[in-house]
């Protein structure tokens, strides 16, 4: 016989007088299923929350951008070859040649950092920083990388030809050695030379609650002179357009083999990507998070289900008087089923909901926290809801089969 929806919002009036007569027990029995959906909702959200965050700090390097580097970035370091063990590093020759024999290139980014024992010293007077990195690089750095100066100026051509001793901070820097009065035109000192701050660039926003402007900008020149054992660089090229990529990939590849010697029947010793390759990157990881994710939420929902098994079972059982008077007075068996499949489904449907609820709370506090966008994925709100009725539906099909079959005459002698 078919189920009427009058039997079914029965079963739930009986369900949450259930939950209200017994609000200790049903609490602590919906708390698994309550952990299991929080963790489904609040990490999803975190999740999505942090790739937004990661795809825009990639996107901001510029969809025009090329990375040349020994290896790609989904490289596993353990499982190298002999012949990727002794690749040559990225040098400033191959920074050059591309400059002068890629046409379709619009700006080349060499980096060269380093860091003095113990992490750098960055003095001015009395003040001094918190051991900043110290890099060097090209005029064209700000165009590939697409940043701005905030004050005074970046290094150009000039400074690069003299090899001056001057410098670009950023604005933790700044903050740390003058925290008053003006910065530009000041001379500070870098593990003991002087260096005069020409400029300081605009303050990026922190990155999961990590300052992005500790840093110190010279003269590749000057980086070269100071620091000429330093070989190895970070290379960062910038195409025309961004019709342009495949052409500038083209031609970056030809010069990168021929500086390199590689022969023309071996494959490439070194790797050309761009920002789609960290988009791969990161929806991997994401995926590996995402199957945690579920394995954690799957062991509460697991504790929920035992717990809504265990409180319909001794519901049964002190009950056993009234399902009697229900028989006895025309009530089927389907009745009593759909009764307590109603009830558990209930019970652990309200745990779903406080999980959905203290799930996204979680999620808004660790994204503001940590300065993430706010992301509710309706995808796994749904799929949480729904796993926890099953969860109910699945742990309340034994006892309400059991409550079925109860002897109405064996249980109105029942006390």
């Amino acid at each position: 016989m078919a189920i009427t929806s009058v039997e079914i919002k029965e079963g739930m009036l009986l369900a949450m007088a259930c939950l209200r007569e017994n609000k200790m027990r049903s609490g602590l029995t919906i708390l698994g299923v309550l952990i299991g959906v929080a963790a489904v909702i609040g990490m999803a959200s975190i999740i999505a929350g942090l790739d937004r965050k990661v795809v825009e700090e990639i996107e901001n390097m510029g969809s025009n951008v090329l990375y040349v580097t020994k290896f790609a970035p989904n490289i596993n370091y353990d499982q190298l070859s002999e012949e990727e063990r002794n690749r040559k590093p990225i040098t400033f020759e191959a920074a050059q040649a591309i400059i002068d024999f890629c046409p379709t290139v619009d700006g080349v980014s060499p980096q060269n950092f380093y860091t003095a024992p113990g992490g750098n010293i960055v003095k001015y007077k009395n003040n001094q920083a918190n051991q900043p990195a110290l890099f060097g690089t090209l005029p064209d750095y700000i165009r590939v990388n697409k940043r701005f100066v905030g004050q005074g100026r970046f290094i150009d051509q000039f400074d690069m030809e003299r090899r001056g001793m001057v410098c670009v901070i950023g604005s933790d820097v700044q903050n740390a050695l003058f925290p008053y009065g003006d910065v530009v035109g000041q001379d500070i000192r870098i593990n003991a030379r002087k260096f005069n701050v020409i400029g300081v660039m605009e303050e990026k926003p922190a990155f999961m609650g990590h300052s992005e402007n500790n840093y110190i900008i010279i003269p590749y020149s000057t980086f070269e002179k100071m620091f000429p054992w330093e070989k190895e660089l970070f290379l960062q090229v910038s195409a025309r357009d961004y019709s342009l990529i495949d052409k500038a990939r083209e031609e970056i590849t030809i010069v990168m083999r021929r500086i390199r010697g590689v022969p023309y029947n071996k494959p490439d010793d070194f790797a050309i990507w761009t920002q789609e390759n960290l988009k791969e990157q990161v929806k991997k990881i994401s995926q590996y998070i995402y199957i945690a994710m579920i394995v954690i939420s799957s062991i509460g929902l697991m504790v929920g289900g035992v717990g809504v098994m265990n409180i319909m079972l001794v519901s049964v059982t002190e009950r056993t008087r009234e399902i009697g008077v229900r028989k006895a007075i025309g009530a089927r068996r389907l009745n009593i089923l759909i009764q307590f499949l109603t009830e558990a489904m209930t019970l652990s449907g309200s745990g779903g909901v406080l999980g959905i609820l203290v799930g996204i709370l979680i999620a808004f506090l660790v994204n503001v926290i940590f300065s993430l966008p706010f992301t509710i994925s309706v995808f796994w709100v749904l799929v949480g809801f729904s796993v926890a009725i099953l969860v109910g539906l699945s742990a309340g099909i034994y006892p309400a089969y059991k409550a079925a079959r109860v002897d109405p005459i064996i249980s109105l002698r029942y006390e």
